[in-house]
């Protein structure tokens, strides 16, 4: 059985939708309406960006529906993906889709999914340039820990590139990688 086969029934309480996407259901409910708003602008400057560029005869929102049908099933099937980052087959499958589908969603659904966020002003910040945008950030924290691994790679001829990248705690030459 699929997650969209009877969603509003299958999801029986937050604990269950919390594990799911990481949100509540009253947070769902209300994100769900500001994501809808965000998905009807981007579609809606797409579309006149391309009637501009080369008019159609159909009208804006013609066309098949597919699976993910109304707002509620697509932020569910992109924030089921982002938290739990099944593979294109694993998610095509739980949510009835084909693989290449499940794959063309989600870039579709993540930029729309992203431009909610930035408009309710929780869009995570990814690139820090310096300590003082580090400040501005982060404001009071004195340390930060970041969790890296290593990743083998071939041991270089100078002695000097091969001490720098040795970690210490093995005998291979590795690569920090974050």
């Amino acid at each position: 059985m699929s997650y969209l086969s009877n969603f509003n029934e299958r999801i029986r309480d937050d604990r269950q939708m919390k594990a799911l996407t990481g949100l509540s259901i009253e947070e769902f409910q209300f994100l769900v309406k500001r994501f809808k708003e965000s998905y009807e602008k981007i579609k809606s400057e797409k579309y006149e960006k391309r009637q501009r560029e080369n008019p159609r005869a159909r009208a804006f929102g013609g066309g098949r529906k597919g699976r993910l049908d109304t707002f509620e099933k697509k932020l569910f099937f992109v924030l089921v993906y982002h938290k739990t980052y099944p593979t294109f087959d694993v998610l095509g499958y739980n949510f009835e889709l084909a693989r290449s589908k499940a794959c063309e969603n989600i870039h579709n659904l993540t930029p729309i999914l992203g431009r909610t966020f930035e408009e309710l002003g929780v869009k995570p910040k990814r690139e820090i340039s310096g300590p003082e945008e580090f400040k501005e950030v982060f404001g009071a924290v004195e340390y930060l820990i970041i969790d890296v691994s290593e990743r083998m790679h071939f041991r270089s001829k100078d002695y000097e590139k091969q001490k720098k990248d040795y970690s210490g705690k093995k005998k291979d030459i590795e690569r920090k990688i974050q």
